[in-house]
C-alpha cells in the first residue's frame, strides 16, 4: 500500500465531490454545458460519473484494487473534459484544472496497479 497513492486518492475524492455536488446545484454549471453544446441531461450523467469516480477512490483505500479502476474511470473522464474545452476552443487555461485532475488520476492507476493485477 502506497502512502502517496492513499493521499492522492482522498485528494481526487474530495475534489470530484465538490465537483459532483456543483453539477447538481450550480447555475455556472448550467451554464458551462450548454456552452460546450451538451444537454443539460449529460450534466447530471457527468455528475454522477463523478460521484461514482469518488467513491470508488474511497473505496480503493481499504480495496487497493478498486483505487485504478476508479483512477482509469476519472481519467477518462477528464480526457474528455480536455477535449471538449479544446473542441469548444475555451482559452489554454481552461485546460489547467482537467489535465491536472487527469495526471493525478494516472499516478494513482501507476501506483496502485500492482494491487488490481497482482
Amino acid at each position: 500500500m502506497h502512502i502517496a497513492a492513499i493521499v492522492l486518492q482522498v485528494i481526487l475524492a474530495l475534489m470530484f465531490l465538490m465537483a459532483t455536488f456543483s453539477k447538481f446545484r450550480d447555475k455556472r454549471q448550467v451554464e458551462a454545458f450548454e456552452h460546450y453544446g451538451y444537454p443539460q441531461w449529460f450534466r447530471i450523467v457527468t455528475g454522477i460519473v463523478e460521484l461514482i469516480g469518488a467513491i470508488g477512490m474511497v473505496v480503493g483505500i481499504w480495496y487497493p484494487a478498486v483505487a485504478p479502476l476508479a483512477g482509469l474511470w476519472l481519467g477518462i473522464t477528464m480526457l474528455v473534459a480536455a477535449i471538449t474545452h479544446i473542441r469548444v476552443k475555451d482559452p489554454a487555461k481552461s485546460l489547467l484544472f482537467p489535465v491536472i485532475l487527469l495526471v493525478l488520476n494516472v499516478l494513482v492507476v501507476l501506483l496502485q496497479w500492482n494491487a488490481l493485477v497482482g
